[in-house]
């Protein structure tokens, strides 16, 4: 642990069984029109015996099928301008800085490599990068005015491909989701 209570890069270290998935979702209140986005969710090696993971949420990546998406890549310079990077340990700390790219794809796992810096939740590193492997979670349709799974592949399908997705159920009942079956 560093001085001031925070991690040390070295500290954080992705291991396996991280998850990539898309999420299709509008806010019609605020004019927040249909998107389809991606989150990546890297697991880190517990410090201390309790559980770390990355996240990068709300990638615009465009794709035509989710088979596709080597050599895909974002980055933004402040958080949430368009994608948020979070790490998870005992509490939420935001980073700043997020660049993510998918350096390759083997059928529905991507590898993905990705830096974040700009601790602005003063977790303690400056900088994390990860390199790591993750598997395919689906995709998750929120959108106004849908209310059936039918209806959600459709308008999911106006953003990419859905051959080969199946529905499942949503444990929260508040959105359509869908997997490869």
């Amino acid at each position: 642990m560093a001085d001031k209570g925070g991690l040390e890069a070295r500290a954080l270290i992705a291991v396996e069984g991280g998850e990539w998935s898309g999420l299709l979702f509008d806010n019609p209140v605020v004019g927040l029109a249909p998107a389809l986005t991606w989150t990546c969710s890297v697991p880190l090696a517990p410090v201390d015996g309790e559980p770390v993971a990355l996240d990068l949420d709300w990638l615009p990546w465009v794709v035509a099928d989710r088979r596709s998406m080597a050599g895909l890549e974002v980055s933004c310079g402040s958080f949430a301008e368009p994608a948020e990077a979070s790490v998870y340990f005992r509490a939420h700390h935001r980073y700043d800085r997020v660049a993510v790219r998918v350096a390759e794809q083997r059928a529905d796992r991507i590898r993905v490599v990705a830096a974040v810096s700009g601790d602005i939740d003063g977790l303690g590193p400056e900088e994390i990068a990860v390199d790591s492997w993750l598997s395919f979670g689906g995709i998750t349709v929120q959108l106004g005015g849908v209310s059936t799974g039918a209806a959600a592949l459709a308008r999911l399908a106006d953003f990419t491909e859905t051959a080969g997705l199946v529905e499942v159920g949503d444990p929260r009942g508040i959105a359509f989701r869908f997997r490869p079956g």
